[in-house]
Formats: C-alpha cells, sequence, structure tokens
C-alpha cells in the first residue's frame, strides 16, 4: 500500500529490536499514591541488554513481523527531534506494567532510530491531564501525547489532533487490533489515535476470599442484599466496615462504580445514544435510577464513613491493613496490591481474589459486566502534516508503541492485553493471583465503557462534585441528574451541532 509504504519507515532494526522486547521481569515496587502523585522528571536514554539468539527468533515470529513485511516498510529520511509527552513516570512504571511495557518500548524505539531524539515530557497522571489540556488550549501541543476519549471530539473539531484513520487501515498491523478499542478516540467516523497501553477496568472489587468464607460466601456475593447480611457478620466479628472506598478526588465514585452500576440499569445502547447524541437524557429514569441507587448503598454503613474525605490509595491501605475484607479501587492498584502483600502479608495475598460488582435490585438491563477499554491513544500533532518526514517518524512511533512488541512484552510479563491481539498468553508461568486476575478482566465478564472516556471533560466534572455532594446527602438524584443533562446540552450536543 502505497501510503503506508511513504509515511512509515525506520524499522528497518524492529527485527533486532522485537527481542530486546521480551525478558524484562515484573519490577517489585514501593510506589505509593501514584495516582495523586506530583513528581516530574526528564528521562535519560537507557541501554537494553540484548538477548539470546533464540529469544530473539521466538519474539520476531511472535510479533509476525516477517523479512518480507519489513522489506515492504519505506525507510524515513528524517533525522532530528520528536517531543513526547506521557504518564508512564518511574513510580507508574515500578506498579503498572502497561506504563513499565511503555517506557521500554520508547527505550527500544530510541536504540533503533539513533538519527531521531525523542524529548520527552513525563509527568505523573494528574498533572498530566492538566498540563496536556492546558498545551491543547494555546495550540501548543507535543508532537506525540496521550489522548483521552472524552478530549478526541472537541481537539479534533478544533484541528489540534490529526487524522490517522487511513495510517491505522493500512497498518501491517490491522487485522491484530481490537478495533472496539478505538471508539472513544473515533469523531465523525475518523478515527484520531491508536489506543495504547493496555486493556483497563476502573472498577475491580479485591476481596479476602478467607474472610469472606467465614461469613459464609464461597464466593463473593452476586446480590448486594447479601452483602448487606455479611455486613451485619463482619461487625459482629472485629470489623468496622465492609468494603473501603476513596471519593476524595470525585472522579473514583463515577469511574470506579457508577459506570458500572449504570450499565446494569440503563443497558449499553442508553450509553451510546449519549455518546451519539441521538435523544437518551442523563435525567432518563434509570440512570436516575442508578444513582439513586448508589446514593443509598453508600449510605446502607457497608462502606467506611470517610469514603468522601480519603483518596483511593487510602482506601486500598484499609485493606491492606485488614481493617476491611473488601476494597473497590481500580486497575491501578492491582500490582501495587500484588507487591506490597507479597512482601507484608502473604497469607492475605494468597487469598486475595476479585469479583464484580453484585447486582442491584431493580437492574435488569445488564448483569456482570465489568467497564474496561483503553483510556489513553497516542495521538499526533496536527501540525505534523506540514513535514512529511517527521510525520513519518511520528507514525513510525505510534504503530511501534501499540503494536505486537508491546503486545507480547505485556502478555509475557504481565499477562496484559494491550491493542493488538495476542491469543495464546501463557498464564502458567504465573502465580494464582494473576492468573485470577487476568480471567477476570479479559474471560469471565461482559465488558461495558468506562464512562469518561466518552463525551467531554465538562459533563463529568459536573457530574463528579454533584455525586460527591450527593453522597454527603447534600443534593438529590435528581439534582445530579439534570445538574449533568444541563451540561451535557450546553457543552456537548451544542458542540457537536457546531462540528
Amino acid at each position: 500500500m502505497k501510503k503506508w509504504n511513504a509515511i512509515i519507515g525506520i524499522l528497518t532494526g524492529i527485527a533486532i529490536l522485537a527481542g530486546s522486547f521480551t525478558g524484562c521481569g515484573t519490577p517489585e515496587s514501593n510506589a505509593q499514591n501514584i495516582k495523586n502523585s506530583q513528581a516530574t522528571e526528564s528521562v535519560a536514554e537507557e541501554t537494553k541488554s540484548t538477548e539470546d539468539t533464540k529469544s530473539t527468533v521466538e519474539t520476531a515470529e511472535k510479533t509476525a513481523m516477517s523479512t518480507a513485511t519489513m522489506e515492504k516498510l519505506a525507510k524515513s529520511s528524517y533525522e532530528g527531534e520528536l517531543t513526547i509527552m506521557h504518564d508512564s513516570t518511574t513510580e507508574e512504571a515500578q506498579a503498572y506494567g502497561a506504563a513499565e511495557g511503555l517506557r521500554t518500548a520508547i527505550k527500544n524505539w530510541e536504540q533503533s532510530n539513533p538519527k531521531i531524539t525523542l524529548n520527552q515530557t513525563v509527568l505523573a497522571n494528574d498533572d498530566y491531564k492538566t498540563q496536556i489540556a492546558t498545551q491543547a488550549a494555546a495550540g501548543d501541543l507535543p508532537d506525540i501525547f496521550l489522548l483521552q476519549g472524552m478530549n478526541t471530539k472537541t481537539w479534533a473539531q478544533q484541528g489540534l489532533i490529526l487524522d490517522l484513520t487511513s495510517y491505522v487501515q493500512e497498518s501491517p498491523f490491522y487485522q491484530a487490533y481490537n478495533k472496539a478499542y478505538f471508539t472513544p478516540f473515533t469523531y465523525s467516523g475518523k478515527i484520531y489515535g491508536l489506543p495504547a497501553l493496555t486493556g483497563t477496568t476502573c472498577t475491580v472489587l479485591v476481596y479476602d476470599k478467607a474472610a469472606w468464607k467465614k461469613a459464609g460466601f464461597e464466593q463473593f456475593p452476586s446480590t448486594w442484599e447479601e452483602v448487606k447480611k455479611a455486613d451485619e457478620y463482619f461487625k459482629q466479628n472485629g470489623y468496622k466496615e465492609t468494603i473501603a472506598f476513596g471519593n476524595k478526588d470525585q472522579w473514583q465514585a463515577n469511574s470506579c462504580f457508577l459506570s458500572t452500576i449504570g450499565d446494569r440499569f440503563t443497558g449499553a445502547e442508553w450509553f451510546q445514544s449519549l455518546i451519539d447524541g441521538s435523544g437518551a437524557k442523563f435525567s432518563d429514569k434509570e440512570f436516575v435510577d442508578a444513582l439513586t441507587f448508589t446514593q443509598d448503598i453508600f449510605k446502607s454503613g457497608i462502606f467506611n464513613d470517610d469514603f468522601n474525605s480519603i483518596t483511593n490509595e487510602e482506601a486500598r491501605e484499609y485493606y491492606i491493613s485488614g481493617s476491611v475484607p473488601a476494597f473497590i479501587g481500580g486497575d491501578w492498584d492491582i500490582n501495587y496490591l500484588q507487591s506490597v502483600l507479597k512482601e507484608t502479608n502473604k497469607e492475605l495475598y494468597e487469598n486475595t481474589g476479585f469479583a464484580v460488582l453484585p447486582q442491584p435490585n431493580g437492574a435488569s438491563k445488564s448483569e456482570n459486566s465489568l467497564n474496561i477499554g483503553l483510556g489513553y491513544s497516542l495521538a499526533i500533532n496536527s501540525k505534523l502534516k506540514e513535514n512529511p518526514d517527521k510525520l513519518a517518524a511520528a507514525l513510525n512511533f505510534i504503530h511501534y508503541a501499540t503494536g505486537p512488541d508491546y503486545a507480547n512484552y505485556v502478555g509475557t510479563n504481565y499477562a496484559l492485553q494491550g491493542l493488538t491481539k495476542v491469543e495464546d498468553i501463557d498464564l502458567s508461568k504465573f502465580d494464582s493471583y494473576v492468573k485470577q486476575y487476568y480471567k477476570y478482566t479479559y474471560v469471565d465478564t461482559k465488558p461495558c465503557e468506562i464512562y469518561d472516556s466518552y463525551i467531554s471533560s465538562a459533563v463529568w466534572d459536573v457530574l463528579n462534585k454533584n455525586m460527591q455532594s450527593m453522597l454527603n446527602g447534600d443534593a438529590t438524584p435528581q439534582d445530579v441528574a439534570q445538574k449533568t443533562q444541563k451540561t451535557y446540552e450546553d457543552d456537548y450536543l451544542n458542540s457537536q451541532r457546531k462540528g
């Protein structure tokens, strides 16, 4: 395909690079408060050790990057600099396999392309979101950056991000992509980002299997009524609360709870209609019912009393300390729990299990659902169209960092799945903790959408703020729904009409 051959190059060294992308072990973690860290860093180039010949051959076979395929790829003439901004800090990489995989991909790509200087700005997640929004507002985005789904439409309308549709469709990796992951990064039928990192859920219910067995449950309860019965047992046997949760930063009640519970009440078509602007409303009864249930269950005494004043990480410590037998967090907590519990509480580590949120009474549109997606994509500044050689280098990077080398690396080392499908991840070398989590995330549950991967940040800011007030008893579900709907109409639907 001529267009692909003309833009993607710099892959002559990838056959060797593929071998060096396998074999990095899981890093030990002492990272804390990763999501809210204020750390920034300047990333220096590091040297990656060469793997043996056998590993190189095996990995090259897995990537399906045959010699014939590589010979078809044109070589870019670009020599110079590229700027990239991302949130895979050293601390994040110590606790999260997807981030460690991206950092490894970056190092390997740099080694394969010595005539290109990749200038990185690496910020902790919250700082990243603030900084990238500031630069977008100023029309000064990096050459390559992580794009959130909620920003796709606005930045595409403003002409800030490159339309990648033809480049994606003509990629030699296209048939191996999990194409459902493109949805948050698609606007008006055009693709604006290559989904990056790994399939992630924002809703993970972690529980102590031994404690729940003593309460009479071989598995985590499937209904909230059963959880309430277990709560009675736990409070009679030394626990103050049953499930730990932290919503101090406001987004957790939405991302870690509502976007899964909401699906149970509304079903997928309702949310798709919101995205499309085709008639669904936040004020619809089924969504108000989901909010009402959320308010009621958080008032029930099952959760820690201070859930609105502590962070996700602080709630996680309640579980680690053994003061609660369950905790609701996100995918970002899994590696941290694994590392800490293996070192400090082997018994709890071996007894830790994962469960979907129980089914609420009256919720009939979906069951066993779990929100999952790739919350970020690698996008390119539209200004690179003015420099075809530089654009070719940027395209090469984003295809490599989301392609089969990355997928095999995170699959081999962390049992994670990225954009590029890996059908034969070998789980035999992993312990029961990792095997359970893989099965929980990718096999046993029904995927639903992560709310704030779509629509707009303005809508979710209003929902998150007002939900926190609702959970404090200062607002009704109807109030929350109406305020969110107004912002949805004023911000999202109006911009959609203008677009």
